[in-house]
């Protein structure tokens, strides 16, 4: 297997640079085939290594100057703060030096710099922000777009198929990986404009397993492998799973402590049942949110990434360059563009 070398930007996200340079370091110790090029304040980035045991011949710390804070204009930040960790990675991709980049970093920045610096794959009309959700099945699933794209058109949304279909197949290895359209309802007649003639659209994909429309309610039930939505609802969709997973554990939490002693009794004998309901709808565990349809893997962790996430986003890169996912998408769209 060849070398993986992977940007990783440790000054990106609310744990940086403790808990992302931790996560590359376990990653390193699992995956002896991947090299890390560390990107952050040198100072800052070094004395997290020291606190590590690890094969220096695997890690370079590139030194960046500047940090492209959450709150900051995307487009902005990527066109003026060119010392940034986050820019710097990206040129490392763009240029050949490294395969891929995994960022906790500002979201926006991060989609902006992926169009605008390692640009798109030809073909490819709007790449979508993909990610793997857990599901109470325990069978998890792709959606997107998770809002790269505030609006999007059915031709949008028909690519975005293929695209979750390419993924789920090749680098989560589902054979024929169910593709559904998130909608209000159903019946092929449900929906607005946009959803009808994206539903006529992936009707007559034959490369891809349409099951027609999915609700949000269904698709934690395994009701798709591959959720298609909007960037304004998938996004929305995906903050109301967050929320209302974080919202139930705290409930639960707060009720096993506030109910006395029968309670906490009763947590103790379902301790292994609970653990295994965290550990099943534990997203951090599936990787990062993947910039999809870009000519090199980009794949953003949650700002909240601690080391597990990183560890687990680093292992999912390096899957996706292993399956070849980006070059077989490229043959898909446009045979003749070259890869970087």
């Amino acid at each position: 297997m060849s070398q993986t070398i992977v940007a990783l930007d440790c000054m990106g996200g609310d744990n940086a640079p403790g808990e992302i340079v931790k996560g590359g370091i376990e990653a390193l110790k699992e995956n002896k085939d991947v090299f890390l090029k560390m990107v952050g304040r040198q100072e800052d980035v070094n004395r997290e290594l020291e606190k590590y045991d690890y094969d220096k011949t695997r890690v370079e710390v590139v030194n960046a100057t500047e940090v492209i804070e959450t709150g900051e204009p995307p487009v902005v930040a990527i066109r003026t703060k060119k010392d940034s960790s986050l820019v710097k990675c990206m040129y490392m991709v763009k240029h050949g030096e490294c395969d891929a980049l995994v960022s906790a970093g500002s979201t926006g920045a991060t989609l902006v710099g992926g169009h605008v610096i390692v640009g798109r794959i030809k073909g490819v009309e709007r790449p979508g922000l993909m990610s793997t959700m857990p599901s109470f099945t325990g069978q998890p699933f792709d959606m997107l777009d998770l809002g790269a794209n505030a609006e999007n058109t059915a031709n949008h949304l028909h690519q975005y198929a293929i695209l979750g279909s390419f993924y789920a197949k090749n680098v989560r290895g589902i054979a024929n990986p169910r593709v559904g359209l998130l909608n209000n309802g159903t019946e092929e007649t449900k929906g607005d404009s946009l959803r009808k003639e994206a539903f006529e659209l992936l009707s007559k994909e034959a490369s891809i397993n349409f099951i027609g429309n999915v609700e949000a309610r269904e698709i934690m039930s395994g009701a798709a492998d591959v959720v298609v939505a909007d960037g304004f609802t998938g996004n929305a969709v995906l903050k109301a799973i967050e929320g209302t997973g974080l919202g139930a554990m705290k409930t639960l939490k707060s009720a096993i402590m506030n109910g006395g002693l029968k309670a906490k009794l009763g947590a103790f004998l379902l301790k292994d049942s609970l653990k295994g309901m965290k550990e099943t709808m534990d997203y951090s565990s599936a990787g990062g949110a993947v910039l999809f349809g870009l000519k090199a893997p980009v794949v953003k962790c949650h700002g909240s990434s601690d080391a597990k996430a990183v560890y687990y986003t680093i292992k999912q890169v390096r899957k996706m360059l292993d399956t070849k996912v980006v070059e077989q998408l490229v043959d898909a769209f446009d045979p003749k563009e070259e890869v970087n």
